[in-house]
């Protein structure tokens, strides 16, 4: 039976060299009593000191002190392995100036990673990170210069290439649920997505490590309908009742939404349009690629709002969106509410999902694009002194048919108008990034080019695609000077297509919505299967 303690003691059982796997998704699913307690022990006491934090995604809003950022102090981590960075200042600024050993691993593959050690399995074999900067012949996911484990390995079977990554035991898993009942099973029928709850403690239980789970209430046991347990007693050794500030469901946010967890059902008016902007037009072109019945996945940053934007178009129940934490149809949101949608149909766990995105589920992605180079590569991972990690992109990218990327042509101070549909550019943007070379692969140009893959690049002045010779020109926005708006703000020259052709001028209406529903209904539906 679960023993019932107080955060402060939960603490105490964490011991210097330990490695802690700790749940959460940007806003949700993170343990913050515990977290709080963690930060104060060590800030008062100096312990415990040297530990290795493991988890799938960032926690953190990126600017503000709660999460997993009140585990960034030098002392309290001697190294973090994970999946994504981006969203964790205190922690990134340890790693850039190497006090602490730092590792990305894409996230999935930490997933799974977590469920080969429940089982006490050696590692994950996988097809998933060849050519990119997990890969050992490229860096290794090692992400500064005193990180020299070997997290990762090259392997040839039956003469195919695989990457090997190597388990770990973890001596303690600190996750979260919203209801427990006095023997210690725990529900979760708050929680926005499912996560990795039940994996991670699993894994505990698999290395003799302990679990500590946070949740908001409890009560009598034989309460909790027996399909509704999503952590049994028999994977948990102690259960922390939280303050209700420290277990909203989406932290910094909103104590609770019950549209984001199939409670109650809203209104898709209820999804506030896009005002025009860069991003909008760029979500509108990704949007036309969609098809019905297709399975989509939208990653996080700008590719959020194409989700609003089908939602505008009045397609989105047409298509399946889908977010890698586990949330499967309804409207995916972005910010702090990235990896939740509204109305969701089913909400599966984290590992599960990739399962299904690594086993070729979907059937179109439209994912992020800080850089991109001559060859197609793309960099979404590590930009100078900011880290951001790979998150489910690679695993994502390297396993789905047709894969959107889009962003900006420039960065750093770009404005645009948009004038009787056409663009004009009102202060370009200081910093090219469709460049000479990325600064790390996230995505490799050549896998794109030789696995027979759809691959487009959209920004909002012009289109590109992967074809057989190579990053090619394909559309140009109306109101566009080739040379001077497009080739003159990139570090390469592109081909570009005998068909070149003006990007759909709906795209730059103020309309809404901008009436590409019927089109898209009429195609052949379910994406590449078709």
């Amino acid at each position: 039976m679960a023993e019932f303690i107080s955060a402060e003691e939960a603490v105490q059982l964490i011991k210097t060299g330990d490695t802690i796997a700790i749940s959460g998704f940007v806003g949700m699913g993170h343990p913050e009593e515990i977290s709080k307690a963690i930060e104060k022990r060590f800030l008062e006491t100096g312990e415990p000191r040297n530990l290795t934090l493991t988890h799938l995604a960032s926690q953190n809003d990126g600017k503000s002190n709660w999460g997993l950022n009140r585990w960034g102090k030098e002392g309290l981590l001697k190294k973090v392995q994970s999946g994504h960075w981006s969203l964790q200042p205190d922690t990134i600024k340890l790693a850039v100036n190497n006090k602490i050993e730092a590792y990305c691993i894409p996230q999935g593959v930490m997933a799974h990673l977590y469920k080969a050690i429940a089982g006490k399995k050696p590692g994950i074999l996988t097809h998933v990170g060849l050519k990119t900067f997990v890969d050992p012949r490229v860096e290794g996911g090692k992400l500064n210069s005193i990180s020299h484990e070997e997290v990762v390995r090259l392997m040839e079977i039956d003469g195919k290439e695989y990457l090997f990554y190597k388990s770990f035991p973890v001596d303690v898993a600190i996750v979260r649920g919203t209801t427990a009942d006095e023997n210690g099973n725990v529900s979760m029928e708050k929680e926005s997505i499912a996560l990795e709850f039940m994996l991670l403690a699993l894994a505990a239980k698999g290395s003799g490590g302990k679990v500590i789970v946070q949740v908001e209430r409890v009560v009598q046991a034989g309460s909790i309908p027996p399909m509704m347990v999503k952590l049994p007693k028999i994977a948990v050794d102690y259960i922390v009742v939280a303050k209700p500030e420290n277990h909203w469901q989406v932290p910094m946010a909103e104590a609770y939404n019950p549209s984001l967890c199939g409670e109650t059902r809203v209104p898709l008016k209820a999804v506030a349009p896009l005002p025009m902007s860069e991003r909008k037009i760029i979500c509108r072109r990704c949007a036309m690629e969609l098809v019905p019945d297709a399975v989509v996945n939208l990653g996080i940053g700008m590719p959020e709002s194409v989700g609003v934007v089908s939602a505008e178009e009045g397609i989105s129940g047409s298509m399946t969106m889908t977010v890698e934490p586990g949330v499967i149809g309804g409207v995916p949101l972005g910010g702090l509410y990235f990896g939740t949608a509204v109305n969701p149909e089913a909400i599966i766990d984290h590992d599960v999902m990739f399962d299904f995105y690594d086993g070729g589920g979907l059937d179109l992605a439209v994912l992020g694009m800080a850089e991109m180079d001559e060859t197609g590569n793309v960099n979404v991972s590590k930009f100078g002194p900011r880290i951001a990690g790979a998150g489910g992109f690679i695993n994502i990218t390297q396993s789905t048919p047709t894969v959107v990327f889009c962003g900006t042509l420039t960065a750093g101070g770009l404005k645009i108008a948009v004038e009787d549909g056409r663009l004009k550019i009102v202060n370009e943007g200081k910093i090219k990034k469709l460049v000479k070379k990325v600064e790390q692969i996230t995505f490799p140009g050549d896998y794109g080019r030789t696995s027979g893959q759809k691959i487009l690049y959209v920004t909002e002045r012009a289109v590109f695609e992967m074809r057989p010779e190579g990053v090619t020109l394909v559309e140009i926005a109306p109101g566009m000077d080739l040379q001077k708006d497009i080739l003159d703000r990139m570090e390469f020259k592109p081909h570009i297509a005998v068909d070149l052709k003006p990007m759909d001028p709906r795209i730059f209406s103020e309309k809404i919505p901008m009436g590409i529903g019927p089109e898209i209904m009429a195609k052949n539906g379910n994406g590449s299967r078709a």
